[in-house]
């Protein structure tokens, strides 16, 4: 009885079972054998042992990296590794390294601190990808001699120091605050160019318009005076201009009567001084005639 109990526990010790994305190590007398596959395994009772798994699946390791900038900024640089075991190097990635995560710690602080303090805050922005690239390419090349492949290399964020991190803040705001008041100055200035051309244009349409009424006076003006000299043979063209001016006094002192705001209109001189004033008018222009000749 004794023996067949013994027998079976022999025959259930001799066989094992490998996880899928797993390999066993199978040890004899304490010397590595060989690695197993998933699914059943068989080993020789006793003699043999599973000495330890390891896993082939995708491992990420969280790392956070302080260092200084070439300005002297302070930052903390979070980056992901993401890691594997190669199935042909199972040997090497179980026995060469006791503590693969520090192992690999080591090489991402030895890369970030070679290309971190010689970048400015700046520069450390905008060259994260060229960081993460740089730790990927060391770490492929060191880890790939212990059996683990690097399969990427995430720098996830800068993070700054909080007072650094608040000017910077300040900074951008200043900085769209005086691209904003530029763009208010050069609408202002737009709009008083345009204002000003609008007034230039309208003065010189108002002017042409006055030059077009006065044309209009002069002919029609021209056309009565040698109406006049039709109708009365005997007058002049002084005569003829002395009555067209009168006329035009009268007509303007009753325009100016006839405006809603004018109920008294005082005359600083009387009727019949009337023909002093055409006189005095037609005084003036001979004058200015005798001038331009």
């Amino acid at each position: 009885m004794l023996l067949l109990i013994f027998a079976v526990i022999t025959a259930l010790g001799s066989f094992y079972t490998v996880q899928t994305a797993e390999v066993a190590i199978v040890t004899r007398f304490g010397q590595f054998l060989r690695s197993a596959g998933p699914g059943l395994g068989w080993k020789v009772p006793f003699i043999d042992k599973v000495q330890g798994r390891v896993s082939l699946r995708v491992e990420q390791i969280a790392l956070t990296m302080e260092t200084k900038t070439r300005d002297n900024v302070f930052i903390s640089i979070p980056i992901s590794v993401q890691a594997r075991v190669r199935p042909e190097r199972v040997f090497e990635a179980y026995y060469s390294l006791s503590d693969p995560n520090a192992q690999i710690q080591a090489y991402v602080e030895q890369v970030v601190l070679g290309h971190v303090p010689g970048m400015s805050l700046d520069e450390v922005f905008a060259n994260q990808s060229s960081i993460a690239l740089a730790v990927k390419k060391e770490l492929d090349t060191d880890m790939a001699a212990f059996g683990y492949e690097i399969v990427n290399v995430l720098v996830t964020d800068i993070v700054p120091d909080a007072k650094v991190k608040s000017a910077m803040n300040d900074i951008n705001a200043a900085q769209r605050e005086q691209v904003a008041a530029n763009a208010r100055g050069e609408a202002e200035k737009i709009l008083v160019v345009k204002k000003a051309e609008a007034e230039a244009e309208s003065k010189a349409l108002q002017g042409q318009g006055i030059a077009n009424q006065r044309k209009a006076i002069i002919e029609g003006l021209s056309t009565s005076i040698e109406g006049f000299q039709k109708a009365l043979g005997e007058a002049t063209a002084r005569d003829a201009m002395q009555m067209v001016l009168v006329t035009q006094y009268f007509d303007t002192l009753k325009s100016i009567g006839e405006t809603g705001k004018a109920n008294t209109l005082f005359v600083s001189h009387t009727p019949g001084a009337v023909q002093a004033i055409s006189d005095q008018i037609m005084e003036s222009m001979i004058a200015a005639e005798g001038v331009q000749k």
